[in-house]
């Protein structure tokens, strides 16, 4: 399995990344144990949570991912092999059991609370990838593509968090540090609140990208990324499914857009997104690809990619979904995508 270093950080990971965000609801903490092994056995290193695992996020479950990871590193004892990344989850009004009750936002107090409260699910003593799941200002994410100043709302100021985040390096408790669902301003205050202040310099954004979903790459993320060198980490590969074929196939398959309410991740849903996913199905099958090796290959190959997140919910997907790792889309391929996407652009964003 290739590595790659992660922005400036000491940080070097697999080009795949162990996804993690079903286990403790669609899976079982054996599974999740299982998953770990196998992982590890294909050469993965690196594996991706946060505080809010599993979804869909709820009281009853929250934390359980975190957990199970820690329960496996106690009894493997393979801690150092790993790269661990978490996540602090921003501000939302429906999660009201995340710390205790505590307002939820990037602030020094909510910060080391979340730090420290992952550090002892996983059973750890230093977080080697420390992410914010999602921006405390107002930003359109998770499916709303258009900013609205009229949804302003207060917000800890990116100075702040970046000092509160240093404190928490001093102290040995985090490592790198990571934005996630960011936006090109975003990015760009993050390295210059750092440079102006001597504060921690991001080295990691995780932001969605798949064939249905590549505003990435149009929205100057791309160029202000590359320059810089903040690392990729590519979510949602698959389109939670959609780009298997498997909803197409069986509309009533069981998965994420299936077990889950329709309106927790619509964008998936969409009548473009289901046409744009059924043409790459097609594109598939006809060059003898699975519809899963075409997305997770193309994906794995864009050269602005640094590491690419996968989940699974059995053995047998994960295998194939690391294997497609090995797969070379021809260029004739590779062109079909795009005319797709002309046709179709970033429905699943």
């Amino acid at each position: 399995m290739d590595k790659v270093q992660l922005g400036n950080s000491h940080l070097n990971v697999s080009k795949i990344c162990l996804g993690t965000m079903t286990w403790g609801e669609q899976n079982t903490e054996a599974e999740a144990h299982s998953q770990l092994d196998y992982a590890i056995e294909r050469g993965i290193n690196f594996i991706d949570t946060a505080e809010m695992y599993p979804v869909m996020t709820r009281a009853e479950t929250q934390g359980a991912t975190e957990r199970y990871i820690g329960s496996w590193l106690k009894k493997s004892g393979r801690r150092d092999q790993l790269v661990i990344a978490t996540k602090a989850a921003g501000p939302n009004a429906s999660i009201t059991w995340l710390r205790g009750g505590r307002a939820r936002n990037f602030d020094a107090a909510n910060l080391k609370a979340a730090v420290e409260t992952s550090l002892k699910r996983l059973q750890i003593e230093h977080i080697d990838l420390y992410q914010l799941h999602w921006p405390s200002r107002n930003v359109p994410i998770f499916g709303n593509n258009v900013f609205n100043p009229r949804q302003e709302r207060a917000a800890v100021a990116i100075e702040e968090t970046l000092a509160a985040l240093g404190e928490l390096v001093k102290e040995g408790k985090i490592g790198a540090i990571g934005v996630s669902n960011e936006s090109c301003w975003g990015v760009s205050e993050f390295i210059k609140q750092s440079e102006m202040n001597g504060l921690p310099r991001i080295a990691t954004i995780q932001n969605l990208y798949n064939l249905t979903a590549r505003h990435y790459e149009t929205s100057l993320l791309d160029e202000t990324c590359y320059r810089e060198n903040v690392s990729l980490l590519a979510y949602s590969p698959l389109a939670f499914g959609q780009l298997t074929g498997k909803y197409l196939d069986d509309p009533a398959a069981h998965g994420r857009l299936t077990i889950f309410p329709a309106n927790w991740s619509p964008r998936y849903v969409r009548p473009a997104t289901v046409e744009a996913a059924r043409r790459y199905v097609q594109l598939a099958r006809e060059h003898d690809l699975t519809p899963a090796q075409l997305a997770l290959a193309w994906c794995y190959s864009r050269w602005f990619v640094a590491s690419t997140i996968i989940g699974a919910t059995s053995l047998e997907q994960l295998q194939a979904n690391i294997d497609a790792y090995s797969i070379v889309l021809p260029l004739d391929v590779i062109r079909q995508i795009d005319q797709i996407h002309a046709e179709i652009t970033n429905p699943g964003q």
